[in-house]
């Protein structure tokens, strides 16, 4: 679903530029993001992690703080102070639409004012720091070579990410004044927070001093060969996933989407924009993502297509035999199901009716504990072959496709 134009303003009467990103149907819940220092809203994390949770049932708001993007003002102009204010102005806004920020994101020095906002957008229930500065002050290491001489000229030009940025005496003044270990200690909010061990402009030890300062509940989520920015797509999509399956356990969010018709039982699947094939499967208020291996032109983000399959059928094969063994009383204590898909030529399988080309096999192999004797072992395999969808899928099948009205 496009995004929509959200413009508010900030304190000082400037207008800034956002975009809502809305799922279908209603959200279960509102998010704002912050983006990295110089970065914006349409930067490559901010808008997959924004798509990634919109097809997971989570609105969410990101813009340009002052003086970036397409927002008013100067960035000289501006502080990490602003930057906070910037987050409650954006906050107050979405309050006042009726849609209070239930979530708090922060990409890089973003996540650092996240948290200094925090304590002033009092909706919000969880806080999530991605690749994220301890103290706010490590920015100042991406013109540390400078810094004497913005003291003693109050303002210069200075190259940020090959873009020219005026740094001036009042944002090094400003940034010293934060006490962000004292912040993270008094959150009061769950926090979970995102870093890459291979982090080379945000070091891993920023992550370990965030969680040291915190109070629980705190969670840590390694990133492991991600990049400071998440330049790749399956970096963004694994962020979402996890940020979504998280901020249910504190949100008390109700079911994601409501896409599920509870006459049909229906299964909704729908592309969510990332990648070439990522889908989102939404059945009931279960959330799951499928994909293809990167080596076939996705991101590798999800069980494919026939993963899924034998996911099912191995499924309901454990099930039926557990349901079978605890009413007949068998001592079966664990069962695992192993599954794998090919085609092989007809001639070769002597139960199929097809005697040229090639056919479908699944061969399924069951690993079955306990006490169980020679007897009971061949019963449970004879039982494997009756479950639902064991008989589905080696049925006549009637699929009907029709496009919706």
């Amino acid at each position: 679903m496009p995004a929509e134009r959200f413009d508010f303003p900030n304190d000082r009467g400037e207008r800034l530029s956002a975009l809502l990103d809305k799922p279908e149907g209603t959200p279960c819940a509102y998010a704002l993001f912050a983006h990295c220092f110089t970065c914006g809203k349409d930067a490559h994390a901010a808008r997959r992690i924004a798509a990634g949770l919109t097809a997971l049932g989570i609105a969410v708001l990101r813009f340009d703080f002052t003086g970036l993007g397409s927002s008013e003002g100067e960035f000289a102009n501006t502080t990490f102070s602003s930057n906070v204010a910037d987050l409650v102005a954006a906050a107050r806004h979405l309050r006042d639409q009726g849609h209070p920020p239930a979530l708090l994101i922060g990409h890089s020095l973003g996540g650092a004012a996240i948290i200094a906002a925090a304590p002033e957008i009092a909706e919000a229930r969880a806080v999530v720091t991605v690749a994220a500065p301890a103290d706010p002050t490590h920015v100042t290491h991406l013109f540390r070579d400078q810094i004497d001489v913005i003291r003693e000229s109050g303002e210069i030009e200075v190259s940020l990410g090959g873009r020219p940025f005026r740094i001036k005496r009042e944002f090094l003044d400003d940034i010293e004044t934060h006490k962000q270990a004292e912040r993270i200690a008094k959150l009061r909010k769950a926090l979970l927070i995102f870093h890459s061990p291979t982090d080379e402009i945000v070091g891993i030890d920023n992550a370990t001093a965030i969680f040291v300062a915190a109070k629980h509940p705190k969670s840590f989520v390694s990133l492991a060969g991600a990049d400071h920015l998440l330049s790749r797509k399956e970096d963004s999509a694994y962020v979402a996933n996890v940020i979504a399956a998280w901020a249910g356990r504190y949100l008390e969010m109700p079911a994601p989407i409501q896409t599920r018709d509870t006459e049909t039982e229906a299964v909704i699947v729908t592309e969510t924009g990332i990648g070439k094939f990522q889908q989102t499967i939404s059945a009931g208020h279960h959330v799951l993502t499928a994909d293809e291996p990167i080596a076939q032109g996705g991101e590798d983000s999800g069980p494919n297509p026939y993963d899924l399959l034998l996911a099912g059928l191995g499924a309901c094969t454990s099930m039926t035999l557990r349901h079978y063994a605890d009413r007949i009383g068998l001592p079966l204590e664990r069962v695992s199901v192993a599954l794998k898909h090919s085609r092989i030529h007809a001639a070769d399988c002597e139960a199929c009716e097809t005697k040229e080309g090639k056919v479908d096999r699944i061969d399924r192999v069951l690993t079955l504990k306990g006490n169980l004797d020679s007897e009971q072992r061949k019963r449970l395999l004879e039982i494997a072959d009756k479950c639902p969808v064991h008989r589905t899928l080696t049925s006549e099948i009637d699929i009907r496709t029709v496009e919706s009205g």
